[in-house]
């Protein structure tokens, strides 16, 4: 990966709905030269797939919740069945394994603390093997997730 890879690599993170022309014209490269890059990082994996990026507000989504989960176990059975658990409730949008305090780190949206209230009880609570659970608000994003770097 080079210069030109990483720079068409951000420049798809502010915006992949762009054309491929505008994009060409802000690294610099002809249009099938950028268009070749874009398809080869495609195929090695590195460009993994395309989304749009919503406006949680608009959709009714005020907040956004951090939950540190202790599992009672570590063992494998535990980890297996927890993660298992996770990947079947939308309302988690991410769910990472952590060193520290915590097992886990869970990130959910709510509309409100009711909300959260009913993610708590109906996605939360049902998750098997947790020994204790420690939730976050945000009070407000300084600087939101827009990509990862790639200079």
């Amino acid at each position: 990966m080079d210069s030109f890879d990483r720079r068409i690599l951000s420049e798809l993170q502010i915006n992949s709905n762009r054309p491929i022309i505008d994009i060409a014209a802000a690294v610099n490269l002809s249009l099938s030269a950028c268009h070749r890059r874009i398809k080869n990082l495609e195929e090695s994996g590195v460009i993994m797939s395309y989304a749009a990026r919503l406006d949680k507000k608009k959709l009714g989504l005020e907040m956004d919740v951090f939950v540190e989960i202790s599992l009672i176990s570590q063992s494998q059975e535990a980890l297996e069945s927890f993660e298992k658990a996770v990947v079947t409730y939308n309302e988690i949008l991410e769910c990472h394994l952590t060193t520290g305090n915590a097992d886990y780190i869970i990130r959910v949206a709510a509309k409100e603390v009711t909300d959260f209230d009913r993610i708590h009880r109906n996605c939360l609570a049902k998750l098997p093997h947790v020994s204790s659970m420690r939730s976050t608000f945000t009070l407000r994003s300084i600087k939101p997730w827009t990509g990862y770097p790639v200079n």
